[in-house]
């Protein structure tokens, strides 16, 4: 009994981890990318061996348990193939459609400007180097930038399992330039952001 009990305490421990995970992500994640994830944390990575030695099991057992759990509530986990996501409940659907015709409605805020800034003049971009720059998560921003038709967001070339994000084809025409390169202060402007990233993550830099 006591047994069963810490397995389920195991498998609740995982789930909020990946709920966490995959509301941090903003987009989907594949399970070998949630296993690398969650090793990470020596205490996630105990929780894992505590329910079974096969990690990918104890991933599903996991899973299981937050698609349950999240039956009522107002966001679910929706799985394709073999990576998983957060969305809006179904039965909220209205609320989140009225939400979205009034923020596009709005003008472009400060926020939503300099992201979308940094996309026209470091793009092709991944998300993780406009949070990095940014120092916040940039999410919610990119999907009403892509909405409104202003960016365009495609597979990694270098990494499938990532996205990059780069200004549309209409965003360009509005802006009455045929390159990127046209646009005012260009090389300066991407010669500070490639120093920025740089001092920030070395690294990460060298090896991309």
């Amino acid at each position: 009994m006591q047994e069963e009990q810490n397995t389920q305490q195991s498998i609740t421990e995982i789930s909020k981890r990946i709920e966490a995970i995959l509301f941090w992500k903003g987009e989907p994640v594949g399970k070998k990318e949630l296993q690398k994830l969650l090793e990470i944390d020596e205490q996630s990575k105990a929780f894992l061996l505590e329910i079974d030695s096969d990690i990918s099991i104890a991933i599903n057992l996991a899973i299981d348990d937050l698609k349950s759990t999240m039956s009522n509530r107002g966001l679910c986990l929706v799985q394709i193939e073999d990576n998983y996501t957060l969305r809006t409940s179904s039965s909220i659907s209205g609320l989140i459609e009225r939400l979205q015709i009034e923020e596009l409605n709005k003008d472009l805020g400060k926020a939503t400007t300099e992201t979308l800034a940094l996309i026209i003049y470091k793009g092709p971009i991944k998300r993780s180097e406009i949070d990095n720059i940014r120092g916040v998560n940039s999410s919610y921003i990119l999907r009403n930038l892509m909405i409104r038709g202003l960016i365009d967001k495609e597979v990694d070339p270098k990494n499938s399992r990532t996205n990059i994000y780069k200004p549309s084809f209409e965003l360009l025409s509005y802006l009455g330039v045929t390159s990127v390169e046209n646009l005012p202060n260009y090389q300066e402007v991407v010669n500070e952001l490639n120093k920025f990233n740089e001092d920030f993550n070395p690294t990460e830099t060298k090896s991309e």
